[in-house]
């Protein structure tokens, strides 16, 4: 059973990111701030939805949050400056969008750069335990698959419309026929390594 909120009578926000394994495709964060009561049978971390449960809540929940906000930071930006400080950057901005600032932030995960001066707490598997949480995993993960789905018709060989950029089977090999595309991350591991021959 999901818990409404950490804080206690604060303005409190859930935040999560998306992509932050995949080889190619920005990383994208959002911001959710739910009702104090709000419930919903069906939410949680969105790696333990269907496709169609996902779909199905990012509509209820972009309707139902009292806020509600995404971002994104690119893979140029992520060659720059690290996948970590790239996350924390895609919640700040997924942040910074709120027209009416929150009072504490719970942020999925063990590590977080603090947002200005609002204070935030890291919740180790946070989406599966809070629900703004589980609703900001929700977005964050639907809005990227769409991105991801848009790219893989301009690069269809990559299966990215399957694999959403992740470090598939079918994702190195297409890497490793034909290259990279403009919408790889150049700073990660994108061959897995073939063992050396012991003679």
């Amino acid at each position: 059973m999901l818990l409404p909120n950490y804080s206690g009578n604060l303005l409190e926000a859930g935040l999560d990111e998306a992509g932050r394994g995949c080889l190619a495709g920005p990383v994208m964060a959002a911001a959710v701030i739910l009702p104090p009561d709000y419930h919903h049978p069906l939410l949680n971390d969105s790696k333990q939805l269907s496709k169609k449960d996902r779909e199905l809540l990012r509509e209820e929940i972009c309707k139902e949050a009292v806020q509600w906000a995404v971002a994104e930071v690119s893979h140029t930006e992520i060659d720059e400056i690290n996948i970590l400080n790239a996350s924390f950057l895609a919640m700040h901005r997924a942040v910074a969008q709120f027209q009416t600032q929150p009072e504490f932030l719970i942020v999925d995960g063990n590590r977080f750069k603090r947002y200005q001066e609002v204070p935030h707490e890291c919740i180790v598997k946070g989406d599966g335990k809070y629900f703004s949480i589980a609703a900001a995993s929700v977005l964050a993960k639907t809005f990227r698959d769409d991105l991801m789905d848009k790219l893989a018709l301009e690069f269809p060989a990559y299966g990215w419309h399957t694999n959403a950029g992740y470090p598939t089977i079918k994702h190195r090999e297409a890497i490793s026929k034909f290259g990279t595309t403009p919408h790889h991350r150049l700073t990660f591991k994108l061959l897995a390594e073939v063992p050396e021959l012991t003679l």
